[in-house]
Parts: C-alpha cells; sequence; structure tokens
C-alpha cells in the first residue's frame, strides 16, 4: 500500500493543497474544500489554477 504525500503553502492569505495518491493529483483550497484533480504532477503545476492563473505563474508569490 502506498500513501499519498501533502504540500502546504499559501497564496493571499488562503490554504491550499497539493497530495496524490495512487492514481491522480489534487490542487484543494483549505477553506471551502474545493478541488481539482490532475493525472500528473506536471499537469497540476500547468493546469492547476488559483485566481485564474496556473501555479506556475504564481510561483513567486507562493508563501510555503
Amino acid at each position: 500500500m502506498k500513501w499519498g504525500e501533502e504540500f502546504q503553502f499559501y497564496y493571499k492569505n488562503d490554504s491550499y493543497w497539493i497530495s496524490q495518491n495512487e492514481e491522480e493529483y489534487f490542487l484543494t483550497r483549505e477553506r471551502d474544500r474545493f478541488s481539482q484533480s490532475f493525472e500528473s504532477a506536471r499537469e497540476l503545476f500547468a493546469n492547476g489554477k488559483i485566481a485564474d492563473k496556473t501555479i506556475l505563474e504564481l510561483w513567486d508569490n507562493i508563501v510555503i
């Protein structure tokens, strides 16, 4: 059995989680549990959206 991993970060006073299980990767906003799912980490970083921007576009503004 494999366990998922989680990574927490903050953007504009909201907390977000990047997590994974054996099949998918997830980008989840903590306050309302809004979640987006992706087939790969690459897809998550390229297509995961926060405030209509990708994580890659926001990377310099993310607080870890």
